[in-house]
């Protein structure tokens, strides 16, 4: 096996070669040849290699995932064969000529790789052009008259079409600028070198020009082999918006054979008249175009185009090229300080083509502005520097004349430039640190006036940011001597103007001042921790933090940096949203991170850029698991929300972490309580379905939505109809009043005989009740007498409890004696003695009990005989029995849990052992209590409700009572019935002799009489 270890690790290390201590001593492998053709099939490769332990058990060449074959050793010489034409790799244009693999030695004693290197499949035909095939790497040949590139000379036909050189491929030479005027037929001649002759049966030469994505093929002719002429054709582009093209040209013969054009030579197509509206731009256009202003068409066109030549044509080199009549269409800008200085812009048409043209002819506002040669722009654009002027001037145009002043040449503005009085007034903030980056706004009046604007605060500059005619915008740079006062004078000098505060009631001028200040420090920040999403409050302490505008706070991690804002709160106190840090999702491990820099983005304050006293921690992202599918939790009103997850809590030491959670339902926030693991939201009153949104942080994540149903069983169309009808019946009630009102009368003597036979009614039933009333008094004192002499027949301990452990069976195992042979008694007395051990132990109790309840075919009954079992052997070890319940109803409560049961379902069956047993574990608690307290009320209530219900007429046939408790057993039509005095003999059914009718008897228990119906 190769890998790196120490000699005594390393098998067999003493024989020769197995062991490497030293570069020279390292396995090498050398490849001749290392590449073949993919149509190379085959091959006997040689394989040289030195420092090779012994080979006699053989070797393997692999060709990476292609093949694998035997080699053969000869020496430190292994001959492979390279793979056959199957396993050879495709080679497709897009991936290039050729594919590398991986060609391993492998041994067949160990299996293993013990060397390596690389070999190269390459594809010549997947080259089109000549120069990049003979421009290969590899054994590549371009056959010019066949058009291909084999690495095989012997497929090209003719000998004299073999190219193995670059410059012996046919292709076209560089070429000077290609202009051709649009809508103009002319010809196109190319020099080029190793044009080949078509052969018979092979087309000739043709131009391809692609003009905005359309193909144009334009015959061509070939003069010689380094000649070729696109014949007599026009061309044409759509848009006046361009008024030069370049397109591609593509010169083909015998169809789609392309000559290489190395040198990308293209065709311009140009207009003459294209974004050439007037005769500067017209005349300033490149002089090979030969274009020139044509006055009759008023234009810019080839001199053939235009219709009269004498002197009125006008072309760049002709003795008359002069543009007349020059506009001026702008002046920028329109104001400017009278001590000069501001450099004015004049925009217009026909300002000259040469800068001596107008280099001492150009007056702004009756002041002489001095052109300057970096900002002219032939015909379009004069840039010059106003001199200073005198008070009696305020106001003028802009005169210009080009070349000589003659009313041709002349032009004059329609906009007015003026001289304004600039001054300041104020600044603000009127202090920054010493380091500079304080964002300064200068106020004061026409502050936008002039061209340039440079503000020093001392010997110090104040970079301009932007002004507008109230303000100008500066930051402060780093005051460079902390020795020198800190105190500095404010300067601002507009063009050559030096401005100065006015005091409006003296009329007289005062410098602004500025205040250099220490820079602000960081002395503590609370909390030191975040999580990795960041956008945690973090509180900053420290000194002069007001001073800074745009207080921020960085951290940088895996070369990625984050950055948020702070807020200041006062001098000495910040507060800071974390950074968050660049973690792949993926990569995100439950441990906490510390970042690569930590530090303050304060103005120009570099020193805080970096804390190196801080341990800032990054603990991992609170985690939410989604809700169960369909990812919709189903909810009742007022039942609290459950988020579960981990992460929630971030470990910090001391425990006394926590994160602002923001749970939303829908657009309402809940209150929510935190826990290590769960999220618990009392959800708003809201119904319907909603999603659900956790934030915290920098993170938002939604489990999924939930859906609060209301408990009303009906939904919103039924109660509208519902209260629909109600109206429509309060409606109708109201007329039947009406119309009773109006029948009161006929009603009256109806009423007051209905009121007569509810009276009569009522006597009746008082008397009943008055009756019943006694009787039940009787029954009672009886009931009560019986028992005080007959007593309460309570059950002894042993039938009570075997009753309840095994309802049922008179005879258990559990009361009889072991029964079993002699010669086996004592090996099943010893076992169970063990077993009762094993039982007394609370780990194999508990393990016991879940390996049965874990079988599928333990069954309900199953259950309840092990619990009961158990139960019996440990009764006379209660609190033992006791410990281990507690256990088992835990795990049924966690159990219970875990499948989101709602708790009220929790021992409403006894589904498990645990259950029966706490049922057995009442039961021997329950006894004592039953017989000395319970157990009389108990049976009073028995007997009661037993007497009460056989007080009525009992049907002998269907066992139905007139008072059963029991709604199933109730007669529920009336009977009339008659009492028959019986001598003891009871019968369902007799025949009456004389009637001919049977007659169906009802025993009366009371009364010990038979009634017949």
């Amino acid at each position: 096996m190769e890998m790196c270890t120490r000699k005594e690790q390393c098998e067999r290390s003493s024989e020769p070669r197995r062991f490497a201590s030293e570069m020279k001593q390292c396995v090498r492998l050398t490849v001749h040849p290392n590449n073949i053709s993919v149509s190379q099939y085959s091959v006997t490769l040689v394989l040289e290699t030195y420092n090779v332990p012994e080979l006699s058990n053989g070797v393997n060449c692999s060709f990476g995932d292609l093949a694998e074959m035997n080699g053969v050793v000869s020496g430190n010489k292994i001959k492979c064969l390279s793979p056959a034409a199957k396993e050879v790799p495709k080679i497709i244009t897009e991936n290039g000529d050729h594919h590398v693999v991986q060609l391993q030695l492998k041994s067949k004693e160990t299996g293993m790789t013990f060397a390596s290197t690389s070999f190269v499949f390459y594809n010549c035909s997947v080259h089109t052009s000549c120069l990049s095939c003979v421009e290969s790497p590899y054994r590549c040949y371009w056959c010019k008259y066949r058009h291909v590139c084999t690495h095989e000379p012997r497929n090209c036909h003719f000998l004299e079409g073999q190219v193995k050189l670059p410059e012996d491929c046919p292709q076209l030479l560089k070429a000077n600028k290609i202009l051709v005027p649009v809508d103009v037929i002319k010809p196109i001649t190319l020099k080029a070198k190793n044009l080949p002759q078509p052969q018979s049966g092979q087309r000739g030469y043709e131009c391809i020009i692609t003009i905005q994505g359309t193909e144009k093929r334009v015959p061509a002719l070939r003069f010689n082999s380094s000649s070729v002429q696109c014949q007599n054709t026009s061309y044409s582009y759509d848009g006046m918006e361009i008024n030069s093209l370049a397109v591609d040209l593509t010169v083909v013969w015998n169809g789609n054979f392309n000559i290489d054009n190395p040198a990308q030579n293209k065709v311009h197509l140009y207009k003459c008249g294209a974004m050439r509206d007037s005769c500067g731009l017209c005349l300033k256009a490149d002089p090979d175009y030969e274009c020139g202003w044509c006055e009759d068409l008023n234009q810019c066109t080839l001199k053939h185009h235009c219709p009269v030549l004498e002197n009125r044509w006008l072309e760049l080199l002709g003795t008359g090229g002069k543009c007349t009549n020059p506009k001026i269409m702008e002046i920028s800008p329109v104001r400017g300080p009278r001590e000069g200085g501001t450099r004015v812009t004049i925009r217009g048409e026909n300002l000259g083509l040469k800068f001596w043209d107008i280099a001492s002819h150009v007056k702004v506002a009756g002041v002489e502005c001095v052109p300057l040669v970096d900002g002219y722009i032939p015909a379009e654009q004069i840039v010059c520097e106003m001199a200073e002027a005198k008070l009696s001037q305020h106001a003028g145009y802009v005169d210009i004349c080009v070349a000589e002043c003659r009313p041709e040449f002349m032009a004059k503005s329609s906009q007015f430039y003026y001289f304004t009085m600039l001054s300041l007034s104020d600044l603000r903030p009127k202090q920054g640190p010493i380091s500079g980056g304080t964002q300064v706004t200068i106020t004061g009046k026409n502050l936008n006036a002039g061209s340039s604007v440079s503000v020093m605060f001392g010997e110090y500059p104040c970079l301009f940011h932007r002004r507008t005619a109230e303000h100008i915008i500066c930051n402060t740079t780093a005051f460079g001597n902390v020795l020198e006062k800190n105190m500095v004078d404010v300067t601002v000098k507009v063009d050559k103007a030096t401005l100065r505060k006015e005091l409006e009631k003296a009329k007289m001028h005062k410098e602004l001042k500025f205040k250099y200040v220490e820079d602000p420090t960081i002395l503590r920040i609370e909390p030191e921790w975040s999580i990795v999403s960041g956008n945690t409050p973090v509180t900053v302490w420290g000194t002069n933090l007001d001073l800074i505008q745009n207080p921020q706070i960085r951290a940088k991690y895996g070369g990625k940096e984050h950055i948020n804002v702070c807020e200041v709160q006062n001098e000495t106190e910040m507060v800071c949203q974390a950074p968050a840090l660049t973690v792949d999702p993926s990569h995100q491990s439950d441990l906490a991170e510390r970042p690569d820099e930590f530090g303050f983005v304060l103005d120009n304050v570099f020193s805080l850029l970096i804390l190196n006293k801080t341990n800032f921690t990054y603990y991992p992202n609170p985690v939410f698991e989604a809700f169960s599918p369909p990812g919709i939790l189903e909810l009742k009103p007022g039942t609290p929300l459950i988020l579960k997850g981990k992460n929630l809590t971030p470990p910090v030491a001391g425990g006394n972490a926590k994160l602002n959670y923001t749970v939303l339902i829908g657009e309402k926030p809940c209150v929510v309580t935190v826990s290590d693991v769960q999220l618990l939201c009392e959800s708003p009153n809201l119904t319907g379905r909603h999603k659900v949104t956790a934030r915290v942080g920098g993170m938002e994540f939604s489990p999924g939505m939930v859906n609060i149903s209301s408990d009303s069983p009906l939904s919103l169309p039924a109660i509208v109809s519902i209260a629909v009808a109600g109206g429509l019946l309060i409606i109708f009630i109201v007329a039947v009043l009406i119309a009773y009102k109006r029948k009161s009368r006929e009603s009256d003597l109806t009423l007051k005989r209905l009121q007569m036979q509810m009276d009569n009614l009522e006597s009746r039933v008082a008397l009943e009740c008055k009756e019943a009333f006694a009787e039940l008094q009787t029954d009672i004192h009886e009931l009560t007498s019986d028992l005080d002499g007959a007593g309460i027949p309570f059950l002894d301990y042993r039938t009570y409890t075997m009753r309840v452990l095994f309802p049922g069976i008179e005879d258990h195992p559990v009361l009889r004696d072991l029964e079993v042979p002699g010669y086996r008694q004592e090996r099943v007395e010893k076992g169970l003695k063990f077993f009762a051990q094993l039982i007394n132990n609370k780990a194999f109790l508990l393990s016991f009990i879940r390996t049965l309840e874990s079988q599928r075919s333990f069954s309900m009954r199953d259950r309840g005989n092990v619990a009961s079992l158990i139960m019996t052997v440990l009764q006379s070890k209660l609190e033992y029995a006791t410990d281990v319940l507690k256990q088992l109803l835990a795990d049924l409560i966690d159990k219970n849990l875990e499948s989101k049961n709602h708790p009220k379902l929790l021992l409403r069956r006894t589904e498990s052992v645990a259950e029966k047993m706490l049922t057995n574990w009442f039961t021997f608690l329950l006894y004592k209590f039953l017989k000395e307290c319970a157990g009389e009320p108990l049976f009073s209530l028995f007997c009661a409700i037993k007497q009460q219900m056989e007080k009525g007429p009992i049907d002998a046939i269907t066992g139905e009572a007139r008072y059963s408790l029991s709604e199933d057993k109730l007669i529920r039509q009336q009977i009339d019935y008659k009492t028959l005095v019986s001598g003891g003999c009871r019968e369902e059914e007799s025949i009456g002799a004389a009637e001919g009718e049977t007659r169906r008897s009802i025993w009366d228990p009371k009364r010990k009489r038979l009634k017949l119906k």
